[in-house]
Protein backbone atom coordinates (compact mmCIF):
# COMPACT_ATOMS: atom_id res chain seq x y z
CA UNK A 1 0.00 0.00 0.00
CA UNK A 2 1.36 3.40 -0.97
CA UNK A 3 1.64 6.23 1.61
CA UNK A 4 -1.51 8.35 1.79
CA UNK A 5 0.52 11.45 1.04
CA UNK A 6 1.66 10.06 -2.32
CA UNK A 7 -0.33 11.70 -5.15
CA UNK A 8 -2.27 8.72 -6.48
CA UNK A 9 -3.07 10.26 -9.88
CA UNK A 10 0.64 10.88 -10.47
CA UNK A 11 1.30 7.27 -9.58
CA UNK A 12 -1.29 6.08 -12.08
CA UNK A 13 0.17 8.22 -14.83
CA UNK A 14 3.66 6.93 -14.13
CA UNK A 15 2.53 3.31 -14.27
CA UNK A 16 0.16 3.73 -17.20
CA UNK A 17 2.44 5.72 -19.43
CA UNK A 18 5.69 3.85 -18.82
CA UNK A 19 4.80 1.67 -21.81
CA UNK A 20 2.73 4.17 -23.72
CA UNK A 21 5.52 6.72 -23.87
CA UNK A 22 8.00 4.36 -25.50
CA UNK A 23 5.77 1.94 -27.45
CA UNK A 24 3.39 2.52 -30.37
CA UNK A 25 -0.30 2.12 -29.62
CA UNK A 26 -1.22 1.34 -33.26
CA UNK A 27 1.89 -0.38 -34.62
CA UNK A 28 4.81 -2.58 -33.65
CA UNK A 29 7.54 -1.76 -31.19
CA UNK A 30 9.19 1.42 -30.00
CA UNK A 31 7.72 4.80 -30.90
CA UNK A 32 11.09 6.16 -32.06
CA UNK A 33 11.79 3.17 -34.31
CA UNK A 34 10.39 2.68 -37.78
CA UNK A 35 11.26 2.09 -41.42
CA UNK A 36 10.59 5.00 -43.75
CA UNK A 37 11.40 6.19 -47.24
CA UNK A 38 13.10 9.59 -47.14
CA UNK A 39 12.75 12.39 -49.69
CA UNK A 40 15.40 10.73 -51.87
CA UNK A 41 13.35 7.52 -51.91
CA UNK A 42 15.95 5.76 -49.78
CA UNK A 43 14.85 3.52 -46.93
CA UNK A 44 15.99 4.40 -43.42
CA UNK A 45 15.57 2.67 -40.08
CA UNK A 46 15.17 5.27 -37.36
CA UNK A 47 16.07 5.28 -33.67
CA UNK A 48 19.13 4.02 -31.81
CA UNK A 49 18.01 0.69 -30.41
CA UNK A 50 19.23 -1.80 -33.04
CA UNK A 51 22.37 -2.41 -35.06
CA UNK A 52 20.44 -1.35 -38.15
CA UNK A 53 19.23 1.89 -36.53
CA UNK A 54 20.24 5.12 -38.22
CA UNK A 55 21.36 3.35 -41.39
CA UNK A 56 20.39 3.80 -45.02
CA UNK A 57 19.11 0.62 -46.71
CA UNK A 58 19.67 1.30 -50.41
CA UNK A 59 18.14 -1.87 -51.91
CA UNK A 60 14.86 -1.88 -50.01
CA UNK A 61 12.95 0.48 -52.29
CA UNK A 62 13.65 -1.53 -55.44
CA UNK A 63 12.77 -4.78 -53.68
CA UNK A 64 9.60 -3.28 -52.21
CA UNK A 65 8.36 -1.78 -55.46
CA UNK A 66 9.44 -4.76 -57.55
CA UNK A 67 7.92 -7.35 -55.23
CA UNK A 68 4.55 -5.71 -54.63
CA UNK A 69 4.02 -3.48 -57.66
CA UNK A 70 3.89 -0.66 -55.12
CA UNK A 71 5.30 2.83 -55.43
CA UNK A 72 6.80 5.06 -52.78
CA UNK A 73 4.99 7.89 -54.57
CA UNK A 74 1.64 6.34 -53.64
CA UNK A 75 1.30 6.71 -49.92
CA UNK A 76 -1.93 5.68 -48.19
CA UNK A 77 -3.75 8.77 -46.90
CA UNK A 78 -3.45 9.63 -43.20
CA UNK A 79 -6.52 9.33 -41.00
CA UNK A 80 -7.62 12.77 -39.90
CA UNK A 81 -10.24 11.69 -37.36
CA UNK A 82 -10.76 8.66 -35.19
CA UNK A 83 -13.90 7.15 -33.77
CA UNK A 84 -14.56 8.04 -30.17
CA UNK A 85 -13.73 5.51 -27.51
CA UNK A 86 -16.96 4.30 -25.97
CA UNK A 87 -17.38 5.41 -22.34
CA UNK A 88 -16.56 2.66 -19.87
CA UNK A 89 -19.17 0.31 -18.47
CA UNK A 90 -18.16 0.44 -14.83
CA UNK A 91 -19.28 -1.86 -12.06
CA UNK A 92 -19.28 0.80 -9.35
CA UNK A 93 -19.33 -1.65 -6.43
CA UNK A 94 -16.27 -3.44 -7.86
CA UNK A 95 -14.44 -0.15 -8.47
CA UNK A 96 -15.17 1.12 -4.96
CA UNK A 97 -13.87 -2.05 -3.30
CA UNK A 98 -10.87 -2.12 -5.64
CA UNK A 99 -9.91 1.44 -4.67
CA UNK A 100 -10.10 0.50 -0.99
CA UNK A 101 -7.31 -2.07 -1.56
CA UNK A 102 -4.88 0.62 -2.79
CA UNK A 103 -4.27 -1.27 -6.05
CA UNK A 104 -3.86 1.32 -8.86
CA UNK A 105 -6.53 1.42 -11.56
CA UNK A 106 -7.66 3.71 -14.38
CA UNK A 107 -10.52 4.10 -16.84
CA UNK A 108 -8.68 6.69 -18.96
CA UNK A 109 -9.43 6.16 -22.65
CA UNK A 110 -5.76 5.97 -23.68
CA UNK A 111 -4.98 3.34 -21.05
CA UNK A 112 -7.95 1.26 -22.14
CA UNK A 113 -7.27 1.41 -25.88
CA UNK A 114 -3.59 0.54 -25.43
CA UNK A 115 -4.56 -2.72 -23.67
CA UNK A 116 -7.53 -3.60 -25.85
CA UNK A 117 -5.65 -5.21 -28.72
CA UNK A 118 -2.74 -7.37 -29.78
CA UNK A 119 -0.86 -7.34 -33.07
CA UNK A 120 -2.98 -9.22 -35.57
CA UNK A 121 -3.18 -7.49 -38.93
CA UNK A 122 -6.88 -6.69 -38.59
CA UNK A 123 -6.37 -5.16 -35.13
CA UNK A 124 -3.53 -2.85 -36.17
CA UNK A 125 -5.15 -1.95 -39.51
CA UNK A 126 -8.34 -0.86 -37.72
CA UNK A 127 -6.41 1.30 -35.27
CA UNK A 128 -4.47 2.93 -38.10
CA UNK A 129 -7.81 3.75 -39.73
CA UNK A 130 -8.99 5.35 -36.50
CA UNK A 131 -11.50 2.60 -35.72
CA UNK A 132 -11.70 1.67 -32.06
CA UNK A 133 -14.04 -1.15 -31.11
CA UNK A 134 -14.80 -2.71 -27.73
CA UNK A 135 -11.96 -2.05 -25.28
CA UNK A 136 -11.54 -2.79 -21.56
CA UNK A 137 -13.60 -0.59 -19.26
CA UNK A 138 -10.93 -0.34 -16.60
CA UNK A 139 -7.23 -1.19 -16.26
CA UNK A 140 -5.77 -2.47 -13.00
CA UNK A 141 -2.09 -2.84 -12.08
CA UNK A 142 -1.39 -5.46 -9.37
CA UNK A 143 2.03 -5.19 -7.76
CA UNK A 144 2.35 -8.78 -6.54
CA UNK A 145 0.68 -12.19 -6.29
CA UNK A 146 -1.47 -11.15 -3.31
CA UNK A 147 -2.83 -8.17 -5.26
CA UNK A 148 -3.96 -10.55 -8.00
CA UNK A 149 -5.70 -12.75 -5.42
CA UNK A 150 -7.63 -9.69 -4.18
CA UNK A 151 -8.57 -8.62 -7.73
CA UNK A 152 -9.83 -12.08 -8.69
CA UNK A 153 -11.83 -12.38 -5.45
CA UNK A 154 -13.47 -9.01 -6.13
CA UNK A 155 -14.15 -9.95 -9.75
CA UNK A 156 -15.93 -13.10 -8.61
CA UNK A 157 -17.88 -11.22 -5.96
CA UNK A 158 -19.12 -8.54 -8.37
CA UNK A 159 -19.22 -10.65 -11.57
CA UNK A 160 -16.86 -8.64 -13.75
CA UNK A 161 -14.82 -10.02 -16.65
CA UNK A 162 -11.02 -10.21 -16.31
CA UNK A 163 -8.61 -10.29 -19.27
CA UNK A 164 -4.94 -10.77 -18.29
CA UNK A 165 -2.52 -8.47 -20.17
CA UNK A 166 1.23 -9.10 -20.26
CA UNK A 167 3.31 -7.67 -23.09
CA UNK A 168 0.48 -7.16 -25.57
CA UNK A 169 2.26 -9.03 -28.39
CA UNK A 170 -0.48 -11.58 -29.12
CA UNK A 171 -1.03 -12.47 -32.78
CA UNK A 172 -4.08 -14.69 -32.21
CA UNK A 173 -6.78 -12.10 -31.32
CA UNK A 174 -6.36 -13.28 -27.71
CA UNK A 175 -6.54 -9.74 -26.26
CA UNK A 176 -9.56 -8.56 -28.19
CA UNK A 177 -12.56 -7.90 -25.96
CA UNK A 178 -15.53 -10.05 -26.99
CA UNK A 179 -18.05 -7.54 -28.44
CA UNK A 180 -20.93 -9.54 -26.97
CA UNK A 181 -19.59 -9.17 -23.40
CA UNK A 182 -22.02 -6.94 -21.46
CA UNK A 183 -20.22 -7.03 -18.09
CA UNK A 184 -17.54 -4.59 -17.04
CA UNK A 185 -14.27 -5.77 -18.64
CA UNK A 186 -11.13 -5.34 -16.54
CA UNK A 187 -7.68 -5.51 -18.13
CA UNK A 188 -5.35 -6.99 -15.52
CA UNK A 189 -1.96 -5.55 -16.50
CA UNK A 190 0.87 -7.56 -14.90
CA UNK A 191 3.66 -5.15 -15.89
CA UNK A 192 4.36 -4.05 -12.30
CA UNK A 193 4.97 -7.67 -11.25
CA UNK A 194 8.45 -7.59 -12.78
CA UNK A 195 10.93 -8.76 -10.15
CA UNK A 196 13.24 -11.74 -9.77
CA UNK A 197 12.30 -12.89 -6.27
CA UNK A 198 15.25 -15.23 -5.79
CA UNK A 199 18.02 -17.08 -7.61
CA UNK A 200 19.02 -20.55 -6.39
CA UNK A 201 22.58 -21.11 -7.62
CA UNK A 202 22.78 -24.67 -6.28
CA UNK A 203 19.72 -25.87 -8.16
CA UNK A 204 20.13 -23.41 -11.06
CA UNK A 205 16.63 -22.01 -10.79
CA UNK A 206 15.14 -18.53 -10.50
CA UNK A 207 11.77 -17.56 -9.05
CA UNK A 208 10.33 -14.71 -11.09
CA UNK A 209 7.16 -12.63 -11.18
CA UNK A 210 5.22 -13.31 -14.36
CA UNK A 211 4.87 -9.73 -15.60
CA UNK A 212 8.57 -9.33 -16.34
CA UNK A 213 9.43 -8.74 -20.01
CA UNK A 214 11.88 -11.19 -21.61
CA UNK A 215 14.56 -8.63 -22.38
CA UNK A 216 14.55 -7.37 -18.78
CA UNK A 217 14.58 -10.90 -17.37
CA UNK A 218 17.71 -11.75 -19.35
CA UNK A 219 19.37 -8.44 -18.40
CA UNK A 220 18.82 -8.99 -14.70
CA UNK A 221 19.95 -12.62 -14.83
CA UNK A 222 23.03 -11.66 -16.86
CA UNK A 223 24.07 -9.30 -14.04
CA UNK A 224 24.35 -12.39 -11.84
CA UNK A 225 26.08 -14.43 -14.55
CA UNK A 226 23.04 -16.43 -15.68
CA UNK A 227 20.48 -16.64 -18.48
CA UNK A 228 17.33 -18.57 -19.37
CA UNK A 229 18.26 -18.76 -23.05
CA UNK A 230 14.59 -18.26 -23.97
CA UNK A 231 14.52 -15.83 -26.89
CA UNK A 232 11.22 -15.63 -28.78
CA UNK A 233 11.11 -13.10 -31.62
CA UNK A 234 9.08 -10.82 -29.33
CA UNK A 235 11.38 -11.06 -26.30
CA UNK A 236 11.80 -7.27 -26.14
CA UNK A 237 8.10 -6.86 -25.34
CA UNK A 238 6.50 -10.19 -24.36
CA UNK A 239 6.17 -11.30 -20.75
CA UNK A 240 7.07 -14.47 -18.87
CA UNK A 241 3.42 -15.04 -17.98
CA UNK A 242 2.49 -14.69 -21.64
CA UNK A 243 5.12 -17.29 -22.59
CA UNK A 244 3.61 -19.77 -20.13
CA UNK A 245 0.03 -18.98 -21.15
CA UNK A 246 0.75 -19.55 -24.86
CA UNK A 247 3.32 -22.39 -24.68
CA UNK A 248 6.00 -20.18 -26.24
CA UNK A 249 9.14 -21.23 -28.08
CA UNK A 250 12.45 -19.39 -28.46
CA UNK A 251 15.09 -19.16 -31.16
CA UNK A 252 17.63 -21.03 -29.01
CA UNK A 253 15.37 -23.86 -27.94
CA UNK A 254 17.84 -26.47 -29.27
CA UNK A 255 20.04 -25.85 -26.21
CA UNK A 256 17.68 -24.41 -23.62
CA UNK A 257 14.33 -25.95 -24.58
CA UNK A 258 10.88 -24.53 -25.13
CA UNK A 259 8.97 -22.91 -22.26
CA UNK A 260 7.57 -26.26 -21.10
CA UNK A 261 11.15 -27.53 -20.74
CA UNK A 262 12.23 -24.47 -18.74
CA UNK A 263 9.38 -24.25 -16.24
CA UNK A 264 9.87 -25.98 -12.88
CA UNK A 265 6.98 -24.46 -10.95
CA UNK A 266 4.04 -22.16 -11.71
CA UNK A 267 1.62 -20.29 -9.49
CA UNK A 268 -1.73 -19.26 -11.01
CA UNK A 269 -4.68 -17.47 -9.41
CA UNK A 270 -8.07 -18.83 -10.51
CA UNK A 271 -11.65 -18.13 -9.38
CA UNK A 272 -11.44 -21.36 -7.35
CA UNK A 273 -8.21 -20.30 -5.64
CA UNK A 274 -4.48 -20.64 -6.25
CA UNK A 275 -3.22 -23.62 -8.25
CA UNK A 276 0.38 -24.81 -7.89
CA UNK A 277 2.36 -27.98 -7.26
CA UNK A 278 3.34 -28.82 -3.70
CA UNK A 279 7.10 -28.79 -4.31
CA UNK A 280 9.66 -27.38 -6.74
CA UNK A 281 11.24 -30.64 -7.86
CA UNK A 282 12.43 -31.39 -11.42
CA UNK A 283 9.82 -34.08 -12.21
CA UNK A 284 6.81 -35.78 -10.64
CA UNK A 285 4.83 -38.93 -11.39
CA UNK A 286 1.58 -37.89 -9.74
CA UNK A 287 -1.05 -38.25 -12.41
CA UNK A 288 -1.54 -35.73 -15.23
CA UNK A 289 0.76 -32.74 -14.96
CA UNK A 290 -1.32 -29.77 -13.77
CA UNK A 291 1.28 -27.46 -15.34
CA UNK A 292 -0.13 -28.54 -18.68
CA UNK A 293 -3.52 -27.14 -17.76
CA UNK A 294 -1.79 -23.84 -17.01
CA UNK A 295 0.60 -23.74 -19.98
CA UNK A 296 -1.38 -22.90 -23.08
CA UNK A 297 -4.48 -21.83 -21.11
CA UNK A 298 -4.32 -18.39 -22.79
CA UNK A 299 -5.93 -16.43 -19.97
CA UNK A 300 -9.09 -18.59 -19.84
CA UNK A 301 -8.55 -20.15 -16.40
CA UNK A 302 -6.67 -17.55 -14.38
CA UNK A 303 -3.60 -15.33 -14.09
CA UNK A 304 -0.06 -16.71 -13.94
CA UNK A 305 1.65 -14.73 -11.16
CA UNK A 306 5.00 -16.42 -10.38
CA UNK A 307 7.21 -18.88 -12.25
CA UNK A 308 10.28 -20.85 -11.22
CA UNK A 309 12.52 -21.37 -14.25
CA UNK A 310 15.68 -23.25 -15.01
CA UNK A 311 18.67 -20.98 -15.56
CA UNK A 312 22.12 -21.62 -16.98
CA UNK A 313 25.48 -19.88 -16.57
CA UNK A 314 25.97 -17.39 -19.38
CA UNK A 315 27.75 -19.05 -22.31
CA UNK A 316 31.49 -18.52 -22.43
CA UNK A 317 31.58 -18.16 -26.20
CA UNK A 318 29.15 -17.30 -28.97
CA UNK A 319 29.68 -17.61 -32.71
CA UNK A 320 27.42 -16.91 -35.67
CA UNK A 321 27.58 -18.60 -39.04
CA UNK A 322 25.72 -19.15 -42.29
CA UNK A 323 25.52 -21.67 -45.11
CA UNK A 324 24.37 -21.18 -48.71
CA UNK A 325 22.63 -24.14 -50.38
CA UNK A 326 21.94 -24.51 -54.10
CA UNK A 327 18.23 -25.00 -53.37
CA UNK A 328 15.68 -25.30 -50.58
CA UNK A 329 15.37 -29.07 -50.90
CA UNK A 330 19.04 -29.62 -50.07
CA UNK A 331 18.83 -27.13 -47.25
CA UNK A 332 15.93 -29.04 -45.67
CA UNK A 333 17.79 -32.33 -46.13
CA UNK A 334 20.77 -30.85 -44.28
CA UNK A 335 18.62 -29.65 -41.37
CA UNK A 336 17.04 -33.10 -41.20
CA UNK A 337 20.46 -34.74 -40.94
CA UNK A 338 21.59 -32.26 -38.30
CA UNK A 339 18.46 -33.09 -36.28
CA UNK A 340 18.99 -36.83 -36.81
CA UNK A 341 22.53 -36.60 -35.48
CA UNK A 342 21.27 -34.41 -32.61
CA UNK A 343 23.96 -31.83 -33.19
CA UNK A 344 21.84 -28.75 -33.89
CA UNK A 345 23.45 -25.47 -32.73
CA UNK A 346 21.55 -23.10 -30.43
CA UNK A 347 19.75 -21.74 -33.49
CA UNK A 348 19.58 -23.04 -37.05
CA UNK A 349 17.11 -21.45 -39.47
CA UNK A 350 16.69 -22.00 -43.19
CA UNK A 351 15.27 -19.25 -45.43
CA UNK A 352 13.78 -20.02 -48.82
CA UNK A 353 14.88 -18.08 -51.90
CA UNK A 354 12.23 -15.35 -51.59
CA UNK A 355 13.20 -14.73 -48.00
CA UNK A 356 16.88 -14.74 -48.89
CA UNK A 357 16.21 -11.94 -51.40
CA UNK A 358 14.13 -10.12 -48.80
CA UNK A 359 16.99 -10.34 -46.29
CA UNK A 360 19.46 -9.16 -48.92
CA UNK A 361 17.27 -6.13 -49.60
CA UNK A 362 17.62 -5.16 -45.94
CA UNK A 363 21.39 -4.95 -46.12
CA UNK A 364 22.58 -1.50 -44.96
CA UNK A 365 24.66 0.83 -47.07
CA UNK A 366 28.26 -0.39 -47.25
CA UNK A 367 30.66 2.15 -45.84
CA UNK A 368 33.81 0.53 -47.18
CA UNK A 369 34.79 -0.04 -50.82
CA UNK A 370 36.81 -3.06 -49.68
CA UNK A 371 33.76 -4.60 -47.96
CA UNK A 372 31.67 -4.00 -51.07
CA UNK A 373 34.39 -5.62 -53.20
CA UNK A 374 34.46 -8.69 -50.93
CA UNK A 375 30.65 -9.00 -51.08
CA UNK A 376 30.89 -8.93 -54.86
CA UNK A 377 33.54 -11.63 -54.85
CA UNK A 378 31.43 -13.87 -52.62
CA UNK A 379 28.40 -13.41 -54.86
CA UNK A 380 30.47 -14.08 -58.00
CA UNK A 381 31.99 -17.20 -56.44
CA UNK A 382 28.66 -18.67 -55.42
CA UNK A 383 26.68 -17.86 -58.55
CA UNK A 384 29.31 -18.11 -61.29
CA UNK A 385 32.09 -20.40 -60.11
CA UNK A 386 29.90 -22.81 -58.09
CA UNK A 387 26.93 -22.50 -60.45
CA UNK A 388 24.31 -21.62 -57.83
CA UNK A 389 21.15 -20.16 -59.39
CA UNK A 390 20.38 -16.79 -57.68
CA UNK A 391 16.66 -17.57 -58.09
CA UNK A 392 16.91 -20.94 -56.30
CA UNK A 393 19.65 -20.72 -53.68
CA UNK A 394 18.76 -20.44 -50.01
CA UNK A 395 20.60 -19.63 -46.80
CA UNK A 396 20.71 -21.12 -43.31
CA UNK A 397 21.77 -18.90 -40.41
CA UNK A 398 23.51 -20.45 -37.42
CA UNK A 399 24.25 -19.52 -33.82
CA UNK A 400 26.60 -21.61 -31.67
CA UNK A 401 27.19 -20.96 -28.00
CA UNK A 402 28.84 -22.62 -25.02
CA UNK A 403 32.39 -23.65 -24.16
CA UNK A 404 34.76 -22.22 -26.80
CA UNK A 405 36.48 -25.46 -27.68
CA UNK A 406 33.20 -27.36 -27.90
CA UNK A 407 31.66 -24.61 -30.02
CA UNK A 408 34.49 -24.86 -32.55
CA UNK A 409 34.16 -28.66 -32.67
CA UNK A 410 30.39 -28.34 -33.01
CA UNK A 411 30.76 -25.79 -35.78
CA UNK A 412 33.01 -28.12 -37.79
CA UNK A 413 30.53 -30.98 -37.39
CA UNK A 414 27.62 -28.90 -38.70
CA UNK A 415 29.60 -27.46 -41.63
CA UNK A 416 30.79 -30.97 -42.57
CA UNK A 417 27.19 -32.15 -42.70
CA UNK A 418 26.20 -29.08 -44.73
CA UNK A 419 28.95 -29.80 -47.27
CA UNK A 420 27.42 -33.23 -47.95
CA UNK A 421 24.29 -31.44 -49.13
CA UNK A 422 26.08 -28.91 -51.30
CA UNK A 423 26.25 -26.21 -48.66
CA UNK A 424 28.95 -23.54 -48.69
CA UNK A 425 30.01 -21.56 -45.62
CA UNK A 426 28.84 -17.96 -46.12
CA UNK A 427 30.42 -16.20 -43.15
CA UNK A 428 29.68 -14.98 -39.66
CA UNK A 429 28.40 -11.57 -40.75
CA UNK A 430 25.47 -13.05 -42.66
CA UNK A 431 24.58 -15.25 -39.70
CA UNK A 432 24.67 -12.38 -37.24
CA UNK A 433 22.71 -10.09 -39.55
CA UNK A 434 20.09 -12.81 -40.07
CA UNK A 435 19.68 -13.20 -36.33
CA UNK A 436 19.45 -9.45 -35.81
CA UNK A 437 16.81 -9.08 -38.54
CA UNK A 438 14.51 -11.28 -36.48
CA UNK A 439 13.94 -8.35 -34.15
CA UNK A 440 13.41 -5.65 -36.79
CA UNK A 441 11.38 -7.53 -39.41
CA UNK A 442 8.08 -6.85 -37.58
CA UNK A 443 8.58 -3.11 -38.12
CA UNK A 444 8.27 -3.64 -41.87
CA UNK A 445 4.55 -4.36 -41.67
CA UNK A 446 3.93 -0.77 -40.57
CA UNK A 447 5.99 0.49 -43.50
CA UNK A 448 3.96 -1.69 -45.86
CA UNK A 449 0.67 -0.27 -44.61
CA UNK A 450 1.98 3.22 -45.39
CA UNK A 451 2.01 2.19 -49.08
CA UNK A 452 -1.08 -0.05 -49.48
CA UNK A 453 0.71 -3.31 -48.61
CA UNK A 454 -0.59 -5.62 -45.88
CA UNK A 455 1.00 -8.79 -44.61
CA UNK A 456 1.32 -11.25 -41.78
CA UNK A 457 3.25 -14.26 -40.51
CA UNK A 458 1.97 -17.56 -39.15
CA UNK A 459 3.59 -20.82 -38.14
CA UNK A 460 3.10 -24.56 -37.84
CA UNK A 461 4.99 -27.68 -36.86
CA UNK A 462 5.13 -30.61 -39.25
CA UNK A 463 6.77 -34.06 -39.55
CA UNK A 464 10.01 -34.14 -41.51
CA UNK A 465 8.53 -36.11 -44.42
CA UNK A 466 5.94 -33.37 -44.95
CA UNK A 467 8.16 -30.27 -44.71
CA UNK A 468 8.78 -29.80 -48.43
CA UNK A 469 5.16 -30.53 -49.35
CA UNK A 470 3.74 -28.12 -46.80
CA UNK A 471 6.14 -25.34 -47.82
CA UNK A 472 5.35 -25.76 -51.51
CA UNK A 473 1.59 -26.26 -51.15
CA UNK A 474 0.89 -23.47 -48.67
CA UNK A 475 2.87 -20.92 -50.68
CA UNK A 476 1.06 -21.99 -53.86
CA UNK A 477 -2.32 -21.82 -52.12
CA UNK A 478 -1.63 -18.26 -50.95
CA UNK A 479 -0.76 -17.18 -54.50
CA UNK A 480 -3.87 -18.86 -55.95
CA UNK A 481 -6.19 -17.48 -53.27
CA UNK A 482 -4.92 -13.93 -53.84
CA UNK A 483 -5.57 -14.31 -57.54
CA UNK A 484 -9.07 -15.72 -56.94
CA UNK A 485 -9.94 -12.94 -54.48
CA UNK A 486 -9.11 -10.18 -56.94
CA UNK A 487 -5.68 -9.11 -55.68
CA UNK A 488 -4.27 -7.30 -58.72
CA UNK A 489 -0.57 -7.70 -57.90
CA UNK A 490 1.46 -10.85 -57.26
CA UNK A 491 1.77 -11.48 -53.52
CA UNK A 492 4.90 -12.26 -51.53
CA UNK A 493 4.61 -15.85 -50.32
CA UNK A 494 7.66 -17.13 -48.49
CA UNK A 495 8.76 -19.37 -45.63
CA UNK A 496 11.60 -20.47 -43.41
CA UNK A 497 12.29 -23.50 -41.24
CA UNK A 498 12.97 -22.00 -37.81
CA UNK A 499 13.28 -24.88 -35.33
CA UNK A 500 14.15 -28.53 -35.65
CA UNK A 501 13.15 -31.60 -33.64
CA UNK A 502 13.76 -35.35 -33.83
CA UNK A 503 10.40 -35.89 -35.48
CA UNK A 504 9.84 -32.69 -37.43
CA UNK A 505 10.29 -28.95 -37.69
CA UNK A 506 8.63 -25.59 -37.20
CA UNK A 507 7.86 -23.74 -40.43
CA UNK A 508 7.17 -20.00 -40.43
CA UNK A 509 5.25 -18.48 -43.36
CA UNK A 510 5.10 -14.86 -44.44
CA UNK A 511 2.70 -13.42 -46.97
CA UNK A 512 1.89 -9.89 -48.07
CA UNK A 513 0.17 -8.19 -50.99
CA UNK A 514 -0.58 -4.79 -52.49
CA UNK A 515 -4.26 -4.11 -51.76
CA UNK A 516 -4.83 -1.17 -54.10
CA UNK A 517 -8.13 -1.66 -55.88
CA UNK A 518 -9.69 -3.78 -53.13
CA UNK A 519 -12.70 -2.34 -51.32
CA UNK A 520 -12.19 -4.46 -48.18
CA UNK A 521 -8.54 -5.53 -48.04
CA UNK A 522 -8.66 -6.90 -44.49
CA UNK A 523 -11.52 -9.25 -45.39
CA UNK A 524 -9.54 -10.52 -48.39
CA UNK A 525 -6.47 -10.94 -46.22
CA UNK A 526 -8.46 -12.94 -43.64
CA UNK A 527 -9.88 -15.19 -46.35
CA UNK A 528 -6.38 -15.89 -47.68
CA UNK A 529 -4.98 -16.59 -44.21
CA UNK A 530 -7.93 -18.90 -43.46
CA UNK A 531 -7.28 -20.85 -46.66
CA UNK A 532 -3.57 -21.08 -45.83
CA UNK A 533 -4.40 -22.52 -42.39
CA UNK A 534 -6.74 -25.06 -44.02
CA UNK A 535 -3.91 -26.03 -46.37
CA UNK A 536 -1.52 -26.47 -43.44
CA UNK A 537 -3.92 -28.82 -41.66
CA UNK A 538 -4.62 -30.76 -44.87
CA UNK A 539 -0.86 -31.28 -45.30
CA UNK A 540 -0.31 -32.70 -41.82
CA UNK A 541 0.75 -29.52 -40.05
CA UNK A 542 -0.30 -28.37 -36.58
CA UNK A 543 -2.76 -25.61 -35.80
CA UNK A 544 0.07 -23.67 -34.14
CA UNK A 545 3.64 -24.25 -33.01
CA UNK A 546 4.02 -21.33 -30.58
CA UNK A 547 1.64 -18.46 -31.38
CA UNK A 548 -1.28 -20.17 -29.68
CA UNK A 549 -4.95 -20.35 -30.63
CA UNK A 550 -6.71 -17.33 -29.17
CA UNK A 551 -9.94 -16.51 -30.94
CA UNK A 552 -8.30 -16.46 -34.37
CA UNK A 553 -7.87 -20.23 -34.72
CA UNK A 554 -10.30 -21.73 -32.25
CA UNK A 555 -12.69 -22.95 -34.98
CA UNK A 556 -10.14 -25.71 -35.67
CA UNK A 557 -9.63 -26.77 -32.06
CA UNK A 558 -12.15 -29.63 -32.16
CA UNK A 559 -10.54 -31.36 -35.13
CA UNK A 560 -7.12 -30.68 -33.59
CA UNK A 561 -7.70 -32.27 -30.18
CA UNK A 562 -10.90 -34.36 -30.79
CA UNK A 563 -14.40 -34.14 -29.29
CA UNK A 564 -13.23 -35.82 -26.11
CA UNK A 565 -10.32 -33.40 -25.80
CA UNK A 566 -12.66 -30.43 -26.15
CA UNK A 567 -14.91 -31.95 -23.52
CA UNK A 568 -11.98 -32.23 -21.13
CA UNK A 569 -11.01 -28.59 -21.68
CA UNK A 570 -14.58 -27.41 -21.12
CA UNK A 571 -14.88 -29.51 -17.97
CA UNK A 572 -11.75 -27.91 -16.50
CA UNK A 573 -13.06 -24.45 -17.46
CA UNK A 574 -16.46 -25.15 -15.89
CA UNK A 575 -14.88 -26.31 -12.62
CA UNK A 576 -12.19 -23.65 -12.30
CA UNK A 577 -14.24 -20.72 -13.63
CA UNK A 578 -17.98 -21.53 -13.55
CA UNK A 579 -19.01 -17.85 -13.86
CA UNK A 580 -16.62 -17.25 -16.79
CA UNK A 581 -14.79 -14.49 -14.93
CA UNK A 582 -11.84 -15.01 -17.29
CA UNK A 583 -14.09 -14.37 -20.24
CA UNK A 584 -11.76 -13.59 -23.14
CA UNK A 585 -13.34 -16.56 -25.00
CA UNK A 586 -10.02 -17.92 -26.24
CA UNK A 587 -9.54 -21.61 -27.12
CA UNK A 588 -13.10 -22.86 -26.50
Amino acid sequence: VFPETFPIRFLLCEIAHAKQEILKWNGWGYSDTRFLFNKKGQAEFTGKRYRLSGMIIPALQNWFEGTFGASVQHKSPPILTSSAVQPPTLNEAFVDELKSTGIPCSHDAEDRVFRGHGHCLHEVFALREGKVGRVPDIVVWPNCHNDVVKIVELACKHNVCLIPYGGGTSVSSALECPPEETRCIVSLDTSQMNRILWIDEKNLTAHVEAGIVGQELERLLNESGYCTGHEPDSMEFSSLGGWVATRASGMKKNIYGNIEDLVVHVKMVTPQGVIEKGCQCPRMSTGPDIHHFIMGSEGTLGVVTEVTMKIRPMPEYQKYGSVVFPNFEQGVACLREVAKQRCAPASIRLMDNEQFKFGHALKPQVSSIFTSFLDGLKKFYITKFKGFDPDRLCVATLLFEGDREKVLQHEKQVYDIAAKFGGLAAGEDNGQRGYMLTFVIAYLRDLGMDYYVIGESFETSVPWDRVLDICRNVKARIIQECKDKGVQFSPLSTCRVTQTYDAGACVYFYFAFNYRGLSDPVHVYEQVEHAAREEILANGGSLSHHHGVGKLRKEWMRETISDVGMGMLKSVKNYVDPKNIFGNRNLI
